[in-house]
Protein backbone atom coordinates (compact mmCIF):
# COMPACT_ATOMS: atom_id res chain seq x y z
CA UNK A 1 0.00 0.00 0.00
CA UNK A 2 1.07 3.63 -0.12
CA UNK A 3 3.96 4.32 2.30
CA UNK A 4 3.94 8.30 3.18
CA UNK A 5 7.40 9.40 4.67
CA UNK A 6 7.96 12.75 7.08
CA UNK A 7 9.41 15.75 5.49
CA UNK A 8 12.61 14.70 7.27
CA UNK A 9 13.36 11.64 8.52
CA UNK A 10 12.87 11.18 12.18
CA UNK A 11 13.96 7.85 14.33
CA UNK A 12 11.05 7.14 14.88
CA UNK A 13 10.35 7.28 11.08
CA UNK A 14 6.19 7.35 12.30
CA UNK A 15 4.52 6.80 8.40
CA UNK A 16 1.29 9.80 8.73
CA UNK A 17 -0.26 10.84 5.46
CA UNK A 18 -0.82 14.42 4.26
CA UNK A 19 -4.48 15.79 3.79
CA UNK A 20 -5.95 15.34 0.45
CA UNK A 21 -8.18 18.12 -1.52
CA UNK A 22 -12.16 16.59 -1.46
CA UNK A 23 -13.10 14.18 -3.72
CA UNK A 24 -14.60 15.88 -7.15
CA UNK A 25 -18.10 15.09 -8.32
CA UNK A 26 -17.97 12.39 -11.25
CA UNK A 27 -17.37 13.37 -14.92
CA UNK A 28 -18.87 10.91 -16.73
CA UNK A 29 -20.52 12.45 -19.98
CA UNK A 30 -24.27 10.84 -19.55
CA UNK A 31 -25.16 9.52 -22.81
CA UNK A 32 -28.15 7.29 -24.34
CA UNK A 33 -29.76 7.14 -20.64
CA UNK A 34 -32.10 3.43 -20.70
CA UNK A 35 -35.06 3.70 -19.72
CA UNK A 36 -36.91 2.07 -16.95
CA UNK A 37 -35.51 2.42 -13.23
CA UNK A 38 -33.55 5.41 -12.55
CA UNK A 39 -29.70 3.74 -12.54
CA UNK A 40 -27.93 3.95 -9.17
CA UNK A 41 -24.54 3.73 -7.74
CA UNK A 42 -23.95 -0.39 -6.38
CA UNK A 43 -21.23 -1.55 -4.20
CA UNK A 44 -20.11 -4.68 -2.80
CA UNK A 45 -20.49 -3.60 0.70
CA UNK A 46 -17.62 -2.87 1.48
CA UNK A 47 -17.26 -1.47 5.21
CA UNK A 48 -14.83 1.42 4.45
CA UNK A 49 -15.48 2.27 0.77
CA UNK A 50 -19.46 0.82 0.30
CA UNK A 51 -19.47 1.83 -3.12
CA UNK A 52 -16.82 0.74 -4.21
CA UNK A 53 -16.65 -2.92 -6.46
CA UNK A 54 -19.68 -3.82 -8.07
CA UNK A 55 -22.33 -7.04 -7.67
CA UNK A 56 -23.26 -9.93 -10.26
CA UNK A 57 -20.25 -10.34 -12.48
CA UNK A 58 -16.45 -11.58 -11.48
CA UNK A 59 -13.64 -9.66 -14.31
CA UNK A 60 -11.25 -12.06 -16.12
CA UNK A 61 -9.19 -9.81 -17.73
CA UNK A 62 -8.90 -6.26 -18.52
CA UNK A 63 -7.71 -5.23 -22.11
CA UNK A 64 -6.28 -1.20 -21.49
CA UNK A 65 -5.70 1.30 -24.93
CA UNK A 66 -4.40 4.51 -23.72
CA UNK A 67 -3.14 7.46 -26.64
CA UNK A 68 -1.04 9.72 -25.00
CA UNK A 69 -1.50 13.31 -26.44
CA UNK A 70 2.49 14.40 -25.95
CA UNK A 71 1.32 16.74 -23.25
CA UNK A 72 0.39 15.62 -19.63
CA UNK A 73 -2.52 18.96 -19.66
CA UNK A 74 -4.46 17.19 -21.55
CA UNK A 75 -6.57 13.90 -22.01
CA UNK A 76 -5.75 10.81 -23.13
CA UNK A 77 -7.71 8.79 -25.50
CA UNK A 78 -8.64 5.22 -24.46
CA UNK A 79 -10.58 2.39 -25.03
CA UNK A 80 -11.22 -0.29 -22.25
CA UNK A 81 -12.33 -3.75 -22.62
CA UNK A 82 -13.09 -5.69 -19.86
CA UNK A 83 -13.67 -9.92 -20.14
CA UNK A 84 -16.48 -11.27 -16.77
CA UNK A 85 -18.32 -14.53 -16.19
CA UNK A 86 -21.45 -13.56 -14.85
CA UNK A 87 -22.11 -14.69 -11.55
CA UNK A 88 -25.89 -13.38 -11.38
CA UNK A 89 -28.26 -12.21 -13.93
CA UNK A 90 -28.21 -8.86 -15.06
CA UNK A 91 -29.89 -6.33 -17.04
CA UNK A 92 -27.14 -3.62 -15.88
CA UNK A 93 -23.97 -3.97 -15.55
CA UNK A 94 -21.83 -1.57 -13.32
CA UNK A 95 -18.50 -0.18 -13.51
CA UNK A 96 -16.61 1.72 -11.47
CA UNK A 97 -15.75 4.72 -13.72
CA UNK A 98 -15.88 8.79 -11.66
CA UNK A 99 -13.83 10.62 -14.33
CA UNK A 100 -13.58 11.06 -18.40
CA UNK A 101 -16.02 11.57 -21.15
CA UNK A 102 -17.78 8.22 -22.29
CA UNK A 103 -17.87 8.13 -26.31
CA UNK A 104 -19.53 4.75 -26.72
CA UNK A 105 -19.94 1.11 -25.23
CA UNK A 106 -20.54 -2.30 -26.58
CA UNK A 107 -21.73 -5.61 -24.99
CA UNK A 108 -20.51 -8.46 -26.85
CA UNK A 109 -20.24 -6.41 -30.29
CA UNK A 110 -23.66 -4.52 -30.08
CA UNK A 111 -23.86 -1.20 -28.99
CA UNK A 112 -25.26 -0.61 -25.04
CA UNK A 113 -27.38 2.40 -23.22
CA UNK A 114 -24.91 4.41 -20.43
CA UNK A 115 -25.41 6.77 -18.26
CA UNK A 116 -23.79 7.62 -14.77
CA UNK A 117 -24.76 7.36 -11.40
CA UNK A 118 -22.70 8.51 -8.47
CA UNK A 119 -19.30 6.90 -9.48
CA UNK A 120 -20.61 4.07 -11.38
CA UNK A 121 -21.01 3.56 -15.66
CA UNK A 122 -23.99 1.78 -15.74
CA UNK A 123 -24.39 0.18 -19.01
CA UNK A 124 -27.83 -1.07 -20.41
CA UNK A 125 -27.01 -3.75 -23.00
CA UNK A 126 -29.75 -4.80 -25.33
CA UNK A 127 -30.61 -8.11 -24.32
CA UNK A 128 -30.50 -8.91 -20.37
CA UNK A 129 -27.45 -10.77 -19.87
CA UNK A 130 -28.00 -14.71 -17.81
CA UNK A 131 -25.99 -16.31 -15.48
CA UNK A 132 -22.94 -18.14 -15.74
CA UNK A 133 -22.25 -16.67 -19.43
CA UNK A 134 -19.14 -14.80 -20.49
CA UNK A 135 -19.13 -11.18 -21.59
CA UNK A 136 -16.98 -8.72 -23.24
CA UNK A 137 -17.63 -4.96 -22.31
CA UNK A 138 -15.53 -2.61 -24.60
CA UNK A 139 -15.66 1.40 -23.41
CA UNK A 140 -14.11 4.02 -25.65
CA UNK A 141 -13.56 6.90 -23.10
CA UNK A 142 -11.03 10.01 -22.63
CA UNK A 143 -8.74 9.53 -18.96
CA UNK A 144 -7.65 13.23 -17.96
CA UNK A 145 -5.17 13.46 -16.04
CA UNK A 146 -5.55 17.53 -14.96
CA UNK A 147 -8.23 16.70 -12.79
CA UNK A 148 -7.28 13.82 -11.24
CA UNK A 149 -4.58 16.28 -9.71
CA UNK A 150 -6.45 17.53 -6.77
CA UNK A 151 -8.56 13.93 -6.16
CA UNK A 152 -7.20 10.70 -4.07
CA UNK A 153 -4.68 9.10 -6.66
CA UNK A 154 -5.04 7.89 -10.06
CA UNK A 155 -2.74 9.87 -12.88
CA UNK A 156 0.25 11.47 -11.30
CA UNK A 157 1.81 13.80 -13.52
CA UNK A 158 5.53 14.26 -13.56
CA UNK A 159 7.49 16.37 -14.69
CA UNK A 160 7.50 14.69 -18.43
CA UNK A 161 5.28 12.71 -18.27
CA UNK A 162 2.83 10.21 -16.28
CA UNK A 163 2.12 7.90 -13.95
CA UNK A 164 -0.09 5.62 -11.84
CA UNK A 165 -1.18 6.02 -8.27
CA UNK A 166 -4.28 3.74 -7.84
CA UNK A 167 -4.50 3.36 -3.77
CA UNK A 168 -6.82 2.81 -2.44
CA UNK A 169 -9.90 3.04 -4.86
CA UNK A 170 -8.48 5.68 -7.10
CA UNK A 171 -7.69 3.23 -10.64
CA UNK A 172 -11.89 4.20 -11.66
CA UNK A 173 -10.53 7.75 -12.10
CA UNK A 174 -8.64 6.48 -15.00
CA UNK A 175 -10.64 3.72 -16.58
CA UNK A 176 -13.58 2.07 -16.23
CA UNK A 177 -13.42 -1.41 -13.57
CA UNK A 178 -14.33 -3.45 -10.72
CA UNK A 179 -12.90 -1.34 -8.53
CA UNK A 180 -12.27 -3.68 -5.59
CA UNK A 181 -9.28 -5.95 -4.70
CA UNK A 182 -11.48 -8.51 -4.26
CA UNK A 183 -11.68 -8.78 -7.81
CA UNK A 184 -7.95 -10.01 -9.41
CA UNK A 185 -8.03 -10.61 -12.99
CA UNK A 186 -5.32 -10.30 -15.59
CA UNK A 187 -4.23 -7.25 -17.51
CA UNK A 188 -2.78 -6.07 -21.16
CA UNK A 189 -1.95 -2.73 -21.86
CA UNK A 190 -1.42 -0.81 -25.02
CA UNK A 191 0.34 2.77 -24.97
CA UNK A 192 0.80 4.95 -27.76
CA UNK A 193 2.81 7.73 -27.44
CA UNK A 194 5.34 10.52 -29.45
CA UNK A 195 8.63 9.06 -30.60
CA UNK A 196 11.20 9.69 -27.96
CA UNK A 197 8.94 8.85 -24.76
CA UNK A 198 8.85 5.37 -22.99
CA UNK A 199 6.43 3.70 -21.99
CA UNK A 200 6.27 1.00 -19.61
CA UNK A 201 3.27 -0.94 -17.62
CA UNK A 202 3.19 -3.77 -15.76
CA UNK A 203 4.27 -7.04 -16.53
CA UNK A 204 6.34 -8.02 -19.18
CA UNK A 205 6.98 -6.57 -22.78
CA UNK A 206 4.61 -8.20 -25.78
CA UNK A 207 6.10 -5.33 -28.03
CA UNK A 208 6.92 -2.08 -29.52
CA UNK A 209 5.39 -1.46 -32.89
CA UNK A 210 6.28 2.41 -34.51
CA UNK A 211 3.80 4.21 -36.98
CA UNK A 212 4.98 7.19 -38.23
CA UNK A 213 5.40 9.68 -35.23
CA UNK A 214 4.23 7.36 -32.63
CA UNK A 215 4.91 4.21 -30.75
CA UNK A 216 2.56 1.42 -29.73
CA UNK A 217 4.00 -0.11 -26.35
CA UNK A 218 2.62 -3.39 -25.14
CA UNK A 219 2.44 -5.20 -21.65
CA UNK A 220 0.79 -8.05 -20.07
CA UNK A 221 0.85 -9.40 -17.18
CA UNK A 222 1.09 -12.65 -16.15
CA UNK A 223 -0.37 -13.04 -12.78
CA UNK A 224 -3.78 -11.75 -11.58
CA UNK A 225 -4.04 -7.93 -10.39
CA UNK A 226 -6.03 -5.82 -8.56
CA UNK A 227 -7.17 -2.46 -10.13
CA UNK A 228 -5.52 -0.64 -7.64
CA UNK A 229 -2.01 -1.92 -8.65
CA UNK A 230 -1.83 -0.92 -12.47
CA UNK A 231 1.10 0.81 -12.92
CA UNK A 232 1.58 3.13 -16.82
CA UNK A 233 4.34 4.95 -16.59
CA UNK A 234 4.90 7.52 -19.78
CA UNK A 235 8.07 9.83 -20.04
CA UNK A 236 11.21 10.49 -21.54
CA UNK A 237 12.70 7.65 -19.48
CA UNK A 238 15.64 5.21 -19.52
CA UNK A 239 14.67 1.42 -18.83
CA UNK A 240 17.72 -0.40 -16.79
CA UNK A 241 17.92 -4.00 -17.03
CA UNK A 242 20.01 -6.86 -14.80
CA UNK A 243 19.24 -9.53 -13.51
CA UNK A 244 17.46 -10.87 -10.10
CA UNK A 245 17.92 -14.47 -8.15
CA UNK A 246 17.32 -17.44 -10.41
CA UNK A 247 17.07 -15.62 -13.65
CA UNK A 248 14.26 -12.87 -12.57
CA UNK A 249 13.99 -10.08 -15.34
CA UNK A 250 14.75 -7.02 -13.07
CA UNK A 251 13.85 -3.51 -14.61
CA UNK A 252 13.93 -0.27 -13.72
CA UNK A 253 12.07 2.65 -14.97
CA UNK A 254 14.45 6.43 -14.44
CA UNK A 255 14.40 9.96 -15.90
CA UNK A 256 16.72 9.15 -18.93
CA UNK A 257 19.03 12.37 -17.55
CA UNK A 258 19.55 10.57 -13.99
CA UNK A 259 20.13 6.99 -15.04
CA UNK A 260 23.72 6.98 -13.97
CA UNK A 261 23.09 9.09 -10.47
CA UNK A 262 20.65 6.88 -9.61
CA UNK A 263 22.52 3.09 -10.73
CA UNK A 264 23.74 2.72 -7.31
CA UNK A 265 20.16 2.76 -6.26
CA UNK A 266 19.06 0.08 -8.64
CA UNK A 267 21.59 -2.06 -8.29
CA UNK A 268 20.61 -2.78 -4.77
CA UNK A 269 17.24 -4.66 -6.03
CA UNK A 270 18.67 -7.89 -6.63
CA UNK A 271 19.97 -8.84 -3.47
CA UNK A 272 17.26 -7.04 -1.71
CA UNK A 273 14.52 -9.46 -3.71
CA UNK A 274 17.35 -12.24 -2.53
CA UNK A 275 16.78 -11.37 1.25
CA UNK A 276 12.88 -11.67 1.01
CA UNK A 277 13.10 -14.77 -0.29
CA UNK A 278 14.96 -15.83 2.42
CA UNK A 279 12.31 -15.45 5.06
CA UNK A 280 9.22 -15.78 3.00
CA UNK A 281 10.02 -17.76 -0.31
CA UNK A 282 10.47 -17.57 -4.01
CA UNK A 283 9.37 -13.97 -5.50
CA UNK A 284 5.51 -14.53 -7.08
CA UNK A 285 5.54 -12.33 -10.07
CA UNK A 286 7.86 -12.76 -13.63
CA UNK A 287 9.54 -9.20 -13.17
CA UNK A 288 10.24 -6.81 -10.79
CA UNK A 289 11.18 -2.96 -10.69
CA UNK A 290 11.43 0.53 -9.63
CA UNK A 291 9.46 3.29 -11.29
CA UNK A 292 11.61 6.53 -10.06
CA UNK A 293 9.29 8.72 -11.04
CA UNK A 294 10.05 13.09 -11.51
CA UNK A 295 6.88 13.97 -9.28
CA UNK A 296 5.23 14.83 -5.64
CA UNK A 297 3.23 12.63 -3.84
CA UNK A 298 4.44 12.18 -0.90
CA UNK A 299 4.37 8.44 -0.37
CA UNK A 300 6.11 5.23 -2.41
CA UNK A 301 3.56 2.70 -4.15
CA UNK A 302 3.93 -0.59 -4.07
CA UNK A 303 1.76 -1.29 -8.16
CA UNK A 304 2.64 -4.98 -9.11
CA UNK A 305 5.99 -5.81 -10.61
CA UNK A 306 7.11 -2.14 -10.82
CA UNK A 307 7.44 -0.26 -7.28
CA UNK A 308 6.24 3.26 -7.86
CA UNK A 309 8.80 6.04 -6.05
CA UNK A 310 9.29 9.39 -6.05
CA UNK A 311 13.27 10.13 -7.51
CA UNK A 312 14.11 12.72 -4.82
CA UNK A 313 13.80 10.00 -1.91
CA UNK A 314 17.07 9.10 -3.47
CA UNK A 315 18.90 12.31 -4.03
CA UNK A 316 17.77 13.88 -0.89
CA UNK A 317 20.59 14.12 1.33
CA UNK A 318 18.63 14.17 4.78
CA UNK A 319 16.96 10.63 4.41
CA UNK A 320 19.84 8.22 5.60
CA UNK A 321 20.94 5.57 3.31
CA UNK A 322 20.00 2.76 5.88
CA UNK A 323 16.39 4.43 6.28
CA UNK A 324 15.80 4.67 2.33
CA UNK A 325 17.05 0.84 1.76
CA UNK A 326 14.21 -0.35 4.39
CA UNK A 327 11.59 1.68 2.25
CA UNK A 328 12.82 -0.09 -0.83
CA UNK A 329 12.07 -3.88 1.12
CA UNK A 330 8.92 -2.14 2.08
CA UNK A 331 7.23 -1.64 -1.02
CA UNK A 332 9.41 -5.38 -2.24
CA UNK A 333 7.84 -7.16 0.61
CA UNK A 334 4.22 -5.94 -0.38
CA UNK A 335 4.78 -7.97 -3.75
CA UNK A 336 4.26 -11.15 -1.23
CA UNK A 337 2.05 -9.07 1.26
CA UNK A 338 -0.46 -6.66 -0.53
CA UNK A 339 0.03 -7.84 -4.18
CA UNK A 340 0.50 -11.55 -4.73
CA UNK A 341 -2.06 -11.92 -1.42
CA UNK A 342 -4.64 -9.34 -1.94
CA UNK A 343 -6.33 -8.04 0.82
CA UNK A 344 -10.43 -9.32 0.17
CA UNK A 345 -11.87 -6.14 1.96
CA UNK A 346 -9.96 -2.72 2.80
CA UNK A 347 -10.60 -3.47 6.75
CA UNK A 348 -8.09 -6.28 5.75
CA UNK A 349 -5.51 -3.76 5.14
CA UNK A 350 -3.06 -4.07 7.94
CA UNK A 351 -2.03 -7.69 6.66
CA UNK A 352 -0.98 -5.79 3.63
CA UNK A 353 0.76 -2.78 5.29
CA UNK A 354 1.87 -4.51 8.59
CA UNK A 355 4.07 -7.34 7.07
CA UNK A 356 5.10 -5.02 4.98
CA UNK A 357 6.59 -3.15 7.78
CA UNK A 358 7.50 -5.80 9.59
CA UNK A 359 10.23 -7.06 7.24
CA UNK A 360 11.04 -3.16 6.74
CA UNK A 361 12.30 -2.94 9.95
CA UNK A 362 13.79 -6.45 10.29
CA UNK A 363 15.79 -5.58 7.13
CA UNK A 364 16.56 -2.53 9.01
CA UNK A 365 17.59 -4.63 11.98
CA UNK A 366 20.00 -6.96 10.47
CA UNK A 367 21.59 -4.67 7.72
CA UNK A 368 21.43 -1.07 9.69
CA UNK A 369 21.86 -2.81 13.40
CA UNK A 370 18.02 -0.55 14.00
CA UNK A 371 17.07 -2.80 16.52
CA UNK A 372 13.36 -4.33 15.52
CA UNK A 373 12.44 -4.74 19.36
CA UNK A 374 13.25 -0.81 20.04
CA UNK A 375 10.59 -0.11 17.57
CA UNK A 376 8.63 -2.56 18.59
CA UNK A 377 8.60 -1.09 22.38
CA UNK A 378 7.75 2.41 20.82
CA UNK A 379 4.96 1.29 18.92
CA UNK A 380 3.39 -0.25 22.20
CA UNK A 381 3.53 3.09 23.50
CA UNK A 382 1.54 4.84 21.06
CA UNK A 383 -0.66 2.56 20.46
CA UNK A 384 -3.50 3.13 21.98
CA UNK A 385 -3.11 6.79 20.63
CA UNK A 386 -3.11 5.43 17.51
CA UNK A 387 -6.35 2.65 18.11
CA UNK A 388 -8.19 5.86 19.14
CA UNK A 389 -7.33 8.36 16.53
CA UNK A 390 -7.88 5.57 13.54
CA UNK A 391 -9.33 2.54 15.33
CA UNK A 392 -8.16 -0.87 15.61
CA UNK A 393 -5.50 -2.28 12.79
CA UNK A 394 -8.35 -4.58 11.29
CA UNK A 395 -10.93 -2.38 11.59
CA UNK A 396 -9.91 1.36 10.92
CA UNK A 397 -12.19 3.95 10.87
CA UNK A 398 -13.60 4.99 7.56
CA UNK A 399 -11.61 8.53 6.00
CA UNK A 400 -12.68 11.84 5.93
CA UNK A 401 -14.61 13.09 2.83
CA UNK A 402 -12.20 13.72 0.07
CA UNK A 403 -9.50 12.08 2.05
CA UNK A 404 -9.80 8.58 1.05
CA UNK A 405 -6.06 7.82 1.55
CA UNK A 406 -6.58 8.70 5.02
CA UNK A 407 -7.06 4.79 5.89
CA UNK A 408 -3.40 4.90 5.69
CA UNK A 409 -2.48 6.36 9.67
CA UNK A 410 0.21 4.10 12.16
CA UNK A 411 -2.58 1.49 13.64
CA UNK A 412 -1.96 -0.31 10.07
CA UNK A 413 2.26 0.12 9.81
CA UNK A 414 3.89 0.13 12.68
CA UNK A 415 0.21 -1.02 15.15
CA UNK A 416 -0.27 -3.68 12.47
CA UNK A 417 3.68 -4.96 12.88
CA UNK A 418 3.05 -4.80 16.72
CA UNK A 419 0.38 -7.38 16.82
CA UNK A 420 2.55 -9.67 14.36
CA UNK A 421 5.43 -9.27 16.78
CA UNK A 422 2.91 -9.79 19.63
CA UNK A 423 1.79 -13.10 17.49
CA UNK A 424 5.32 -14.15 17.38
CA UNK A 425 6.14 -13.41 21.35
CA UNK A 426 2.56 -15.73 21.40
CA UNK A 427 3.57 -18.88 19.15
CA UNK A 428 7.10 -18.71 18.96
CA UNK A 429 9.74 -17.76 16.07
CA UNK A 430 10.07 -21.38 14.61
CA UNK A 431 6.00 -21.02 14.28
CA UNK A 432 5.74 -17.49 13.13
CA UNK A 433 8.76 -18.02 10.32
CA UNK A 434 6.66 -21.40 9.05
CA UNK A 435 2.98 -19.42 9.25
CA UNK A 436 4.77 -16.10 7.03
CA UNK A 437 5.88 -18.87 4.11
CA UNK A 438 2.61 -20.88 4.45
CA UNK A 439 0.35 -17.89 3.58
CA UNK A 440 2.15 -16.45 0.76
CA UNK A 441 2.32 -19.84 -0.86
CA UNK A 442 -1.12 -21.05 -0.12
CA UNK A 443 -2.62 -17.51 -0.82
CA UNK A 444 -0.58 -16.72 -4.15
CA UNK A 445 -2.84 -14.92 -7.06
CA UNK A 446 -5.68 -14.46 -4.56
CA UNK A 447 -7.60 -12.17 -2.25
CA UNK A 448 -8.26 -13.18 1.30
CA UNK A 449 -9.48 -11.95 4.87
CA UNK A 450 -8.46 -11.42 8.33
CA UNK A 451 -10.30 -14.46 9.37
CA UNK A 452 -8.10 -16.50 6.75
CA UNK A 453 -4.99 -15.39 8.79
CA UNK A 454 -6.29 -16.57 12.09
CA UNK A 455 -7.65 -19.74 10.94
CA UNK A 456 -4.08 -20.68 9.03
CA UNK A 457 -1.88 -19.05 12.53
CA UNK A 458 -4.17 -21.26 14.56
CA UNK A 459 -3.58 -24.17 12.49
CA UNK A 460 0.51 -23.95 12.77
CA UNK A 461 0.24 -21.84 16.21
CA UNK A 462 -1.24 -25.77 17.62
CA UNK A 463 -4.26 -23.73 19.49
CA UNK A 464 -7.17 -21.55 18.94
CA UNK A 465 -5.84 -18.07 18.83
CA UNK A 466 -9.06 -16.22 18.27
CA UNK A 467 -8.89 -15.13 21.25
CA UNK A 468 -5.99 -13.58 21.02
CA UNK A 469 -6.18 -11.77 18.01
CA UNK A 470 -10.06 -10.60 18.94
CA UNK A 471 -7.91 -8.38 21.42
CA UNK A 472 -5.23 -7.46 19.38
CA UNK A 473 -7.07 -6.61 16.28
CA UNK A 474 -9.91 -5.12 17.21
CA UNK A 475 -9.66 -4.36 20.47
CA UNK A 476 -9.73 -0.44 21.21
CA UNK A 477 -6.88 -0.85 24.16
CA UNK A 478 -3.71 -2.73 23.64
CA UNK A 479 -3.27 -5.76 25.62
CA UNK A 480 -0.60 -6.51 27.37
CA UNK A 481 2.73 -7.85 25.15
CA UNK A 482 3.44 -11.55 25.27
CA UNK A 483 7.04 -11.63 27.25
CA UNK A 484 7.61 -8.17 28.01
CA UNK A 485 4.52 -7.38 30.88
CA UNK A 486 6.84 -4.04 31.42
CA UNK A 487 6.18 -2.67 28.25
CA UNK A 488 3.28 0.65 29.31
CA UNK A 489 1.43 3.17 26.88
CA UNK A 490 3.21 6.09 26.51
CA UNK A 491 0.75 9.14 27.19
CA UNK A 492 1.67 12.32 25.37
CA UNK A 493 3.37 15.22 27.03
CA UNK A 494 0.25 17.73 28.43
CA UNK A 495 1.78 21.12 25.86
CA UNK A 496 2.84 24.09 27.97
CA UNK A 497 0.79 26.55 26.22
CA UNK A 498 -2.45 26.53 23.55
CA UNK A 499 -1.11 25.46 20.13
CA UNK A 500 -0.97 28.12 17.66
CA UNK A 501 -2.82 27.22 14.22
CA UNK A 502 -1.38 27.82 11.20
Amino acid sequence: MLLTRPARPHPALRLLRRPKAALLASAVTVCLVAAGAPAEPLGVGDRIFPELGNPGYDVAAYDLAFAYPGSNDKPLKAVTTIDARLTDSLKRINLDFAHGTVESVEVDGRRAAFTSAGEDLVVTPDHPLPLGSVTRITVRHTSDPVAADDRDGGWVRTTDGLAMANQADAAHLVFPCNDHPSDKAMFTFHVTAPNGYTAVANGLPTGAVKAGGSTTWSYRSRHPMATELAQVSIGHSAVVRRTGPHGLPVRDVVPAADKRELEPWLAKTPDQIAWVESKIGPYPFETYGVLMAQASTGFELETQTLSLFEKDIFTEPAYPKWYIESVMVHELSHQWFGDSVSPRTWSDVWLNEGHATWYEALYAEEKAHRPLQDRMKAAYGASDRWRAAGGPPAKPKPPAPGQKIGIFRPNIYDGAALVLFALRQEIGKDAFERLEKVWVQQNRDTSVGTPDFVRLASTIGGRDLTGFFQDWLYGEKTPPMPGHPDWKQVPLPAPSKPARKS
